[in-house]
């Protein structure tokens, strides 16, 4: 794993943005503001851009509330209950995946609002509490299990898992059981590597593994370590660099693993995402407010 150099001094180019190497100015403008453009929240997670429904998706755990948000109309709730709903994605035609803590599912609703669970147990046994999700373009759904949703008496599967969901299967794979705490995932552009967030205390780690060509994971070496905080949403641009969020904002990393700099949230950020129009603006979930901030890069 590469590490900065101890000796390189970082800088702020804003009063949110910490430069560690010079490269992170090829991914943000010097003057960039991160706006706040929902708050007042209780804890916000899972944020997904909905290109088909024209919005940003997010998730209010605690509030058990799905939220939409757009440019024009500002936040609004899509649905609530929400099942107490956590990460979100969307699938390869346009619907969207919600990891569900209450219901312990993985849901896929349709443009037209129609909710169908498509993950709900594990070889017979209810699932933990589907943490966050992400889809690879053969379909397959990629999904976390820690036990964050559940009580310990509650729990009914042996480890916590990371789980394959293949197009028209009836239950997910484990296709992971490594991680003491898997959360956030996500896959390099060219989809040859799997991210995953170990939201360990101890550790912190962020792990990487490459995918076969039968979709099974391989390696599993430590890419990098969140020194504030854990890790916890992680997405990829389209350069393959990875976002990771911790207890102080956004951290970012080239494809080496070298800490490149710092995009500065006022509470811990829990997600991101890209989206917008062009795909270059970073949406971030920080506990009471959701934040966006413009890139110089497009997500992945």
């Amino acid at each position: 794993m590469l590490r900065p150099s101890p000796h390189r001094r970082s800088s702020r180019v804003s009063d949110h943005i910490e430069v560690i190497q010079p490269s992170m100015r090829n991914v943000i403008h010097e003057d960039a503001e991160p706006v706040c453009i929902a708050e007042g929240l209780r804890f916000t997670e899972g944020p997904c851009w909905w290109a088909s429904a024209g919005c940003l998706i997010f998730s209010d755990i605690p509030a058990d509330t799905l939220y939409r948000w757009t440019e024009q109309e500002g936040a609004a709730v899509f649905r609530r209950p929400s099942r107490r709903a956590n990460g979100n994605t969307v699938d390869m035609d346009g619907n969207l995946i919600t990891c569900e803590h209450g219901s312990r599912t993985v849901t896929r609703t349709t443009p037209g609002c129609d909710v169908t669970t498509i993950a709900s147990s594990y070889r017979g046994r209810k699932l933990n509490s589907p943490n966050d999700v992400v889809v690879r373009s053969d379909g397959a759904v990629w999904f976390t299990d820690p036990p964050y949703g559940v009580k310990p008496e509650e729990r009914e599967q042996p480890a916590n898992y990371v789980f394959r969901l293949d197009p028209g299967a009836d239950e997910p794979m484990a296709a992971c059981d490594s991680l003491s705490r898997p959360n956030g995932l996500c896959f390099s552009p060219d989809e040859r590597i799997l991210y995953i967030a170990d939201s360990d205390t101890e550790t912190h780690h962020i792990r990487r593994f490459g995918l076969g060509p039968d979709n099974t994971l391989t390696g599993g070496d430590v890419f990098a370590v969140i020194g504030c905080g854990v890790p916890d949403g992680l997405r990829c641009d389209a350069d393959g660099r990875l976002y990771s969020t911790a207890g102080d904002g956004v951290w970012v990393f080239d494809a080496g693993g070298t800490l490149l700099g710092k995009i500065h949230t006022p509470e811990t950020a829990a997600n991101c995402t890209f989206g917008g129009t062009e795909g270059r603006t970073l949406f971030i979930t920080a506990t009471s407010r959701v934040w966006a901030v413009d890139l110089k890069v497009a997500g992945a």
